[in-house]
């Protein structure tokens, strides 16, 4: 569906009541009462054939009657009563509805009716918020169509929740904080419009500079997180998500892989309310932190205390007073306080303390944040230090560097000092905790902001994978429908990707498994090679360090009795000689297939009973080295994978590289359901493969609708050859590619840096060009033309579009390399490019370039663009209709 018409949702300037009531109390008296006292400015039309008139305005019998189409309908009716009058409004023009009534998917008959309105929104084009929706209010055009006893003040935080209870419950909290929002959109039921369809509308709206979401769940994965990345590169987006690590096992799910989601799309998570209400407090109020250093000043050990405490077992730590500094403060704190991080000056603190203090601290440069604490004390100057305290920082010339946080303890006492730092715009939060708390959540906010951006290492210097053997061998387990592979088989689909697997024998019998451990050399290990069994050691079918002959034929005989207990079919041994495993660390990755976000891959250190979603950190493929080195930070952090105290700790770079041919593996594998690597023996830089278990799916789908975040893709790559007869290869851009890409762009001439920037540009910074060649392939292209003759590749142009969420319209631009221009490269890429958006059945291409650029106009007439000129704009418009 179009985001078109998500704008009569947002910018309605007309909107009816379908349902209006005089009842107090019910829907349609509530949604006619808050429109009409919120201020809406444009015409509020109740229909109803009940009453001649609803709360004084003149209503209408029934929706023929209506004196202009609404733009926004608000249906108050029982569901039974909606299909019709759903296809009423469609027909005569409505563009967006509210669906407010609730119970609809309790029973069969109410799903029916929610199918049946799925149905007209698909096919009549009219947007649906609900069923069971609370309503939406816009503060900015002053429009409160909600069930909501509480309006929003007018702010710049928008606010989408699928839970209709919690979004009264976070008005109510903001309205005593003086915080206002954007929007407040209660989704409800998702009959249509879902969330990715919100985020890219706000993710583009000026009057939203946060997003806050409270969801249960995802429909469409994909989406979801390319509208969320997207997004979060220029928003702060916050999610509460229920069925957090709080709550029970059961209810739990697949939580683990939603923090991994969030985390990759740049989101933060928080776990609960009170963690919600600080997150927010600071995105109404406080900026991006510059770094992690956080200064602590208070007046009571004991608060300061607590909140150390917090900050500690979070894994944080506050930042180190120097010297100089220590010694700057003595003169002005109080006679026995000792200068140090956490600064605690008694109770007896004052005024000038206070104003001194933070005074010398803003002057040192020395901390991104500091958190000033006051509790309750004998002197009682809680309102005074508070003004002293927003006095000084609002007039410091180093507040836009550094970061100020406050926590005033108590409730009545601490009341209205709350409220001037509120009214001053500083962050300000009742507990030493909840102060703590946002102070994390700005950092890992900040975190997952950097991971965004960072440029990963390349591992394009290893040898490459042999994919058509890996399929082969694959397709060979498929066609003798065996879709279990133990260690023997799965060994050469991971060989194929550069992963060392312990060579593995196979023996039909005691007497084969005899000959082989006597051919390899013992001591070895004997392993049932039935993989069906889900843990060979519970039936100790896993027998190590036999020595002899003998011991492997009683060890073989004792496997193969246990095995016809069992009533399992026997289909041999799996023989490998001991690894060395002295020194060394084991730990254990498996591949699973989330119902929601797909393959999955859980990083940890194993065990009979463990449980991936539960025990181990999660890393969403595709990765690259960054992200993998992310992954693996997060397994340690969370003591899931423990870097032990062993000769040869595990190399993590090494690990990584692991990880990231794991996930090459499934991405070009995509009859790979799941794998167990069990264990994985890591010996300094040295990684090996001791078992693993591979299960096939049947059916062959594409992988790329599988996974959450879209691939690279390959397939994309192709080769051309220049007027000179130079070969160059033509792809997608990486986001390794960014030096190349920086030394490309200012390696463009004064001139051709004009024509493509539409004037004068500065250098490229690391953040912008991050943004350039970390794209997302799911909404956007760029193809660059690599010279790969030289050591180093070479760019030597550059195409890319970005595409509105409806696929309507792409818009390009291109550059090629100065020295360069003139071999044709700009043909093929536009060309490449063309193709690429006829595939995706785009509707149209666009650009523009400077009337000065004659060549780029000549070019685009040639391969079909209608090309006009706006002399007064001085600009040339291309546009290429498919």
């Amino acid at each position: 569906m179009s985001q078109h018409t998500l704008s009569a949702l947002f910018i309605p300037k007309s909107v009816a009541v379908i349902g209006a009531s005089s009842k107090a109390n019910r829907a349609g008296n509530v949604v006619m009462r808050n429109l009409l006292a919120s201020g809406f400015s444009g015409p509020i039309m109740p229909v109803t054939p009940k009453y001649k008139a609803v709360l004084g305005v003149l209503s209408y019998a029934n929706i023929e009657q209506l004196p202009q189409v609404p733009e926004l309908a608000i249906i108050c009716l029982q569901f039974q009563r909606i299909t019709p009058v759903l296809t009423q409004l469609a027909q005569l023009g409505c563009k967006a509805t509210v669906i407010i009534a609730s119970g609809v998917l309790a029973t069969d008959d109410g799903k029916k009716h929610q199918q049946q309105w799925q149905d007209i929104a698909e096919s009549m084009g009219i947007r649906i918020l609900g069923a069971n929706s609370l309503g939406l209010m816009l503060p900015h055009i002053g429009l409160n169509a909600s069930l909501s006893h509480i309006n929003a003040k007018k702010g710049h935080i928008a606010l989408v929740s699928q839970s209709a209870g919690l979004c009264t419950t976070i008005l109510d909290w903001a309205n005593n904080k003086d915080i206002g929002f954007s929007a407040m959109l209660s989704l409800g039921d998702g009959c249509d419009i879902e969330l990715h369809e919100l985020l890219d509308f706000l993710g583009r709206d000026s009057h939203t500079h946060a997003i806050m979401l409270c969801i249960d769940h995802i429909n469409d994965s994909q989406r979801f997180v390319s509208a969320a990345r997207a997004a979060a590169r220029y928003k702060p987006i916050l999610v509460l998500k229920s069925g957090g690590p709080n709550a029970a096992v059961a209810q739990q799910d697949n939580d683990i892989v939603y923090d991994a989601v969030f985390r990759r799309a740049g989101m933060l998570r928080v776990d609960d309310l009170v963690d919600l209400f600080a997150a927010v407090e600071t995105l109404a109020h406080a900026k991006s932190i510059a770094g992690e250093k956080m200064m602590l000043v208070s007046n009571s050990y004991g608060a300061a205390r607590l909140a150390v405490d917090h900050l500690n077992r979070s894994g944080f730590a506050l930042a180190d007073l120097s010297a100089d500094q220590a010694k700057a403060l003595y003169p002005i704190l109080p006679p026995y306080v000792v200068a140090a991080n956490p600064l605690d000056m008694g109770g007896a603190a004052e005024v000038s303390h206070y104003q001194q203090t933070l005074t010398q601290l803003l002057d040192s440069h020395q901390f991104d944040v500091i958190l000033v604490m006051y509790a309750p004390a004998a002197v009682g100057l809680s309102e005074q230090i508070a003004q002293a305290v927003i006095q000084v920082y609002l007039t410091h010339p180093n507040r836009r560097r550094c970061t100020l946080m406050t926590q005033w303890s108590g409730e009545d006492a601490a009341y209205q000092a709350r409220k001037h730092f509120n009214r001053a715009g500083i962050a300000t939060y009742r507990t030493p905790e909840s102060a703590v708390g946002a102070f994390i959540h700005m950092v890992e906010f900040q975190r997952n902001q950097h991971l965004l951006k960072q440029v990963p290492t390349s591992i394009s210097c290893k040898s490459p994978y042999d994919n058509e053997f890996a399929l082969q061998t694959i397709e060979q387990a498929v066609t003798k429908q065996q879709w279990q592979l133990s260690t023997v088989d799965a060994a050469k689909i991971l060989s194929a990707f550069n992963i060392n697997v312990l060579k593995a024998h196979v023996a039909m019998n005691a007497d084969e498994a005899v000959a082989v451990a006597t051919n390899i050399g013992f001591p070895v290990a004997l392993k049932l090679r039935d993989s069906k069994l889900r843990h060979h050691s519970d039936i100790q079918a896993v027998l190590l360090h036999l020595n002899n002959a003998q011991e492997v034929i009683v060890a073989a005989t004792s496997v193969i009795q246990r095995v016809q207990q069992l009533d399992c079919e026997f289909s041999g041994f799996i023989i490998q000689k001991m690894a060395l495993t002295a020194g060394a660390q084991e730990i254990r990755v498996a591949v699973i297939n989330d119902s929601t976000f797909g393959p999955v891959i859980c990083i940890g250190e194993g065990g009979s009973e463990w449980q991936p979603l539960v025990d181990a950190e999660v890393a969403l493929p595709p990765l690259n080295m960054a992200l993998a080195r992310y992954s693996v930070q997060q397994a340690l952090n969370r003591k899931v994978l423990k870097n032990r105290y062993v000769p040869q700790p595990f190399n993590i770079e090494a690990l990584c590289l692991v990880l990231c041919q794991i996930s090459d593996m499934i991405i070009a594998c995509p009859q790979i359901e799941a794998i167990d690597f069990n264990p994985i023996l890591m010996k300094g830089n040295d990684l090996t493969v001791l078992d693993v278990n591979v299960t096939l799916m049947p059916q062959l789908y594409d992988i790329a609708s599988k996974l959450t975040i879209m691939p690279y893709p390959k397939s994309l790559e192709s080769y051309a050859t220049l007027k000179n007869g130079q070969i160059i290869l033509m792809r997608p851009i990486l986001p390794e590619d960014e030096p190349n890409h920086l030394a490309f762009d200012n390696s463009l001439s004064a001139e051709d840096r004009y024509k493509r920037y539409f004037g004068v540009r500065s250098a490229m910074t690391h953040e912008e060009m991050a943004v350039l060649t970390q794209i997302d392939y799911a909404r956007e292209m760029a193809f660059i033309a690599v010279d790969q003759s030289k050591q180093t590749e070479v760019t030597l142009g550059a195409i890319r579009a970005t595409i509105d969420p409806d696929n309507i319209e792409a818009e390009f631009a291109m550059a090629v390399r100065t020295n360069y221009q003139g071999q044709g490269i700009g043909r093929l890429l536009l060309v490449k490019l063309i193709e690429y958006y006829r595939t995706k059945q785009t509707k149209k291409l666009t650009g523009y370039t400077m009337l000065s650029n004659r060549n780029m106009a000549s070019l685009a007439k040639q391969l079909g663009f209608k090309v006009t000129t706006d002399v007064e704009d001085g600009l040339i418009y291309m546009e290429l209709i498919y």
